[in-house]
């Protein structure tokens, strides 16, 4: 699917997600774009609500969790200015929209694929889940420090296997990361492939878990973007030979072994 810039976007719906008032809750945005069928797993938009003034000059990256004929969903936590007035949009707002851009995760539809995700890199997979033609050969391991129900894992534990493991106090963190070492170990020994979306700190875990055990694992980035076209510099990241590359345009997705963190 090639670029669309779309100036005046309809907001359909904004939901919160979870029942509990939390400073960092998540919400589901519904947006008005018909004929997006075109994009793929991993890719992602950036946005500016037209309410935005010169003090928040530039558009967000969000990584576009759903889409049908009616329009596409963003999954977003509201953690920082841009994000908490995300989260205040209301039914009938506009917002001006590019994408849909960057890479796209890989699909190998009869390979065990393993699906790992930090908290809010749990986005992406929905979709993910959703478009591939063979649900019965996924996994998800959810690592995550909210309530389960802030995250949109009933939609996909409905589909796929799904595991998760709540990171409560400190001490659950070294079970988090005994876990994913298992879980990919499993997956390398049937040479299956390996999707990880989460924070630094996570995706630095799998790289070193998947560069051990021998895994194909692919991570998505999420460095901070102004433009997501290439043109700003903003997001560059180092290679795994020391060159800088531009997350927007080369990634956001990147094989394990070819990236630094």
């Amino acid at each position: 699917m090639s670029l669309r810039v779309c100036r005046n976007v309809t907001v359909l719906e904004v939901s919160p997600v979870g029942q509990r008032k939390r400073p960092d809750e998540f919400y589901e945005i519904r947006l008005s774009l018909p004929d997006w069928d075109g994009w793929k797993p991993g890719q992602f938009v950036m946005v500016r609500p037209a309410s935005w003034e010169l003090d928040m000059l530039w558009a967000r990256p969000f990584s576009i969790s759903s889409a049908d004929a009616d329009g596409l969903t963003l999954f977003v936590q509201k953690v920082g200015r841009g994000t908490a007035r995300m989260a205040r949009l209301a039914p009938g707002d506009q917002v001006a929209l590019w994408g849909p851009l960057g890479n796209s995760f890989a699909v190998e539809p009869d390979t065990p694929t393993l699906l790992l995700a930090g908290g809010i890199g749990i986005a992406p997979f929905r979709g993910y889940v959703e478009r591939h033609p063979h649900p019965e050969n996924l996994r998800l391991f959810l690592a995550h420090r909210l309530p389960l129900e802030c995250y949109p894992y009933d939609l996909l534990s409905n589909r796929v296997d799904c595991r998760c493991l709540l990171e409560a106090c400190p001490a659950d963190l070294d079970l988090i990361i005994a876990a994913l070492r298992e879980q990919i170990a499993e997956y390398a020994a049937k040479d299956g492939l390996i999707l990880a979306c989460g924070p630094t700190p996570f995706m630095r875990t799998v790289q070193t878990f998947a560069a051990e055990l021998g895994a194909r694992a692919q991570v998505s980035l999420e460095n901070r973007m102004a433009c997501g076209v290439g043109a700003c510099l903003g997001c560059v990241a180092p290679d795994a030979e020391g060159h800088h590359v531009q997350v927007c345009t080369r990634g956001p997705i990147f094989w394990a072994d070819k990236v630094r963190l």
